[in-house]
C-alpha cells in the first residue's frame, strides 16, 4: 500500500495539472502497488478525474479519497468524489470533529474514521463514530476505525465497542515484476518526463511548475 503525498496534498493549488498527470501515469504503470490518494481539494479532483485523469478512473489499484472532518467543509466533498469516474472512492473521516448526522454513502467504497491526536486535540464522541458505522453497515461499505486520538493516542487505543475494525475494499493481487523490469520501466518513465520538461522549457514556460521526473519515476521501483 502506497499513501501518495501522505504529508501534503497532490491536488494543492500550487501543483500543476501536468505534474499530477505524471504522478498518475507512474501509478498506472507500476500497477502492482495499491495507491491511496487523499485530498481536501475535492472540486479539483472531481474536475481532473472526469477530464485529464479519466484514463486512471477505472482501475482498482488506485483509491481516490477526500477528507471529511465536519459538516460545513467535509460533507460537500463527499458529493464531489461521488461524481467522479473513480472505481474506488473512499472517505477519510479524520479527524472527526462533530456528528456528521445523515451521511449518504451510496457509491462510496471505503470509510476510515479517527479522532484528532496531539497537544490540543479536540475530543471525538463515541456516538459520532457509531453513527458512521451504522451508515457503513446499511450501505455495505467497509469500515476502518483508526484511532480515538487525544493527547495520548496509544493509551486511548482503537477499539470500538470492544473490537477493532480493519476492513478494506476488495483488491486483486498483482504479480510484482522482477527488479530488471522495474528498473527499465523507471528509466523509461524518467526519459519520457525529462523530454516533456525539456519541451516545456523550450516553449518558454520556466515558472514554478517545473517537475522532478527522477523523483517521480523512482516510485515505479
Amino acid at each position: 500500500m502506497v499513501f501518495v503525498n501522505s504529508m501534503s496534498d497532490l491536488f494543492h493549488d500550487g501543483v500543476p495539472d501536468s505534474y499530477i498527470a505524471q504522478v498518475t501515469h507512474v501509478m498506472m504503470e507500476a500497477n502492482w502497488h495499491t495507491y491511496q490518494v487523499l485530498t481536501k481539494r475535492s472540486d479539483r479532483l472531481m474536475r481532473m478525474l472526469n477530464g485529464a485523469l479519466k484514463f486512471a478512473g477505472q482501475t482498482r489499484h488506485i483509491w481516490w479519497g477526500v477528507s471529511v472532518e465536519d459538516i460545513k467543509h467535509g460533507k460537500p466533498r463527499i458529493e464531489h468524489i461521488r461524481q467522479t469516474s473513480a472505481k474506488v472512492k473512499f472517505l477519510s473521516v479524520e479527524p472527526l470533529l462533530e456528528d456528521l448526522e445523515f451521511v449518504d454513502l451510496s457509491n462510496i467504497d471505503w470509510v476510515i474514521v479517527g479522532g484528532e491526536s496531539g497537544p490540543g486535540a479536540r475530543p471525538m464522541k463515541e456516538e459520532w463514530v457509531r453513527n458512521l458505522l451504522r451508515y457503513c453497515r446499511h450501505h455495505r461499505v467497509p469500515f476502518f476505525f483508526k484511532q480515538w486520538g487525544g493527547v495520548q493516542k496509544k493509551k486511548a487505543g482503537r477499539e470500538l465497542q470492544g473490537k477493532t475494525y480493519d476492513e478494506f475494499p476488495f483488491t486483486a493481487d498483482r504479480n510484482i515484476p522482477d527488479r530488471i523490469i522495474r528498473q527499465r520501466l523507471a528509466r523509461e518513465l524518467e526519459a519520457r518526463f525529462t523530454a516533456h520538461e525539456a519541451q516545456r522549457q523550450i516553449g518558454g514556460d520556466t515558472g514554478a511548475e517545473s517537475t522532478s521526473p527522477a523523483i517521480v519515476s523512482r516510485s515505479a521501483c
